[in-house]
């Protein structure tokens, strides 16, 4: 196996298309993650706390942040082999809560690349913002391949 190219470190990955934000997937998800919270599922309920609409779990962005990822995964120039990669860990800083309505992109890009015990670590950031331009989340995910 060859290790991961550091010089890929700073390499960012622009959206290749927006994702909108609809009450639906936010129901789906809330489902998905046994969350009854009324503020997921009941406009007036939403907007009774302050929203402007239904307001997305704060895992919720795990549905695209998955794609982005996938975008660096897949890159041929990274050469990273899929089949050894296991996602080590997941963080997510909100700016202001997502909701129903919000068009979203990400832009991704690799923080850092570094080898541990034999493995390669890959840590990726996604900066998530609205097309008109409103920073809305910060992910940072690190991807683990095993060494042989």
């Amino acid at each position: 196996m060859v290790p991961l190219d550091p010089t890929f470190i700073g390499r960012s990955y622009p959206p290749t298309s927006s994702y909108e934000v609809s009450r639906e997937k936010i129901a789906e998800f809330a489902d998905a993650i046994g969350d009854a919270s009324p503020l997921y599922r009941d406009v007036e309920a939403a907007k009774a706390a302050g929203y402007p609409d239904v307001v997305a779990p704060p895992t919720f962005l795990t549905i695209i942040n998955l794609a982005a990822i996938n975008a660096i995964v897949a890159d041929p120039e990274l050469g990273l082999d899929y089949s050894r990669m296991v996602h080590g860990d997941q963080r997510f800083t909100h700016h202001r809560p997502i909701h129903a309505g919000d068009r979203l992109l990400l832009t991704t890009r690799i923080d850092d690349i570094f080898t541990r015990a034999g493995n390669d670590f890959l840590n990726v950031r996604a900066d998530v913002s609205t097309v008109e331009g409103e920073q809305v989340c910060t992910t940072n995910a690190q991807l683990v391949v095993r060494g042989e």
